[in-house]
């Protein structure tokens, strides 16, 4: 079993910037792949962005690349997601989630991981 707790969450306004982080713990965190997903209220869950289980291959989001940025501290068991002029748009809980991992192919449906955290709401007001 893995858990993940995501935490960094919380009210911004337009333009500004947060970064989310979420701690793994239970197994090695080095095999396994992560992402990060998001839901809007009366929306589905979408992608936002994914990393490899080393950290050298990333994956965004179309819409979101340029202002949002995933990384990972294997060291701490941690990955991240900073996220930069945000707007209104971006208002969401969002999800980290885990899959043990061999490779470092993109991972973008939410049926490919494993393990769910919680989630953290990131609330952009206008």
């Amino acid at each position: 079993q893995v858990q993940l707790v995501e935490s960094g969450g919380g009210l911004v306004q337009a333009g500004g910037s947060l970064r989310l982080s979420c701690a793994a713990s239970g197994r090695t965190f080095s095999d396994y792949a992560m992402g990060w997903f998001r839901q809007a209220p009366g929306k589905e869950r979408e992608f936002v962005a994914a990393i490899s289980r080393r950290g050298d291959s990333t994956y965004y989001a179309e819409s979101l690349k340029g202002r949002f940025t995933i990384s990972r501290d294997n060291a701490k068991n941690t990955v991240y997601l900073q996220m930069n002029s945000l707007t209104p748009e971006d208002t969401a809980v969002y999800f980290c989630a885990a899959t043990y991992s061999t490779d470092a192919r993109a991972r973008r449906r939410g049926d490919e991981y494993d393990y769910w955290g919680q989630g953290t709401q990131v609330t952009v007001s206008s």
